[in-house]
């Protein structure tokens, strides 16, 4: 009966050190990023695929493996895309919606609030 439980009880351990080297790896090879960083998240049609989107990034950004804010372009949502965006703009922080056309001044504003924030 004891060879079994060390069998066992050597099986654990070297589990539990495999789990805890692949957090440590994790977490030194995960590229975070910094308050700097957006990400895109294309918004098309009705927004079907808009909150799976989210909710992949917010897990990401939850976990510790990314940083910075999410931003929802509008590609051509219909209203019932709009509102789901907008849906999720109001019930998790740290997240925008701006049309296409407007992505380019969206960055250059955030561009200037970071330079201002580091001053």
């Amino acid at each position: 009966m004891r060879p079994i439980l060390e069998v066992i009880l050597a099986l654990l351990a070297v589990a539990g050190l495999m789990s805890l080297s692949w957090l440590l790896m994790g977490r030194i090879l995960t590229p975070v990023g910094s308050e700097e960083t957006v990400s895109l998240v294309p918004g098309t049609g009705d927004g079907e695929t808009l909150e799976q989107s989210v909710r992949g990034l917010l897990w990401l950004r939850g976990g510790g493996m990314l940083a910075g804010n999410i931003l929802i372009v509008d590609c051509g949502l219909t209203q019932t895309g709009r509102a789901v965006a907008a849906a999720l703009c109001l019930r998790e922080p740290g997240m925008e919606s701006c049309p296409a056309s407007e992505l380019s001044v969206y960055i250059k504003r955030k561009a200037a609030e970071v330079k201002a924030d580091k001053m």
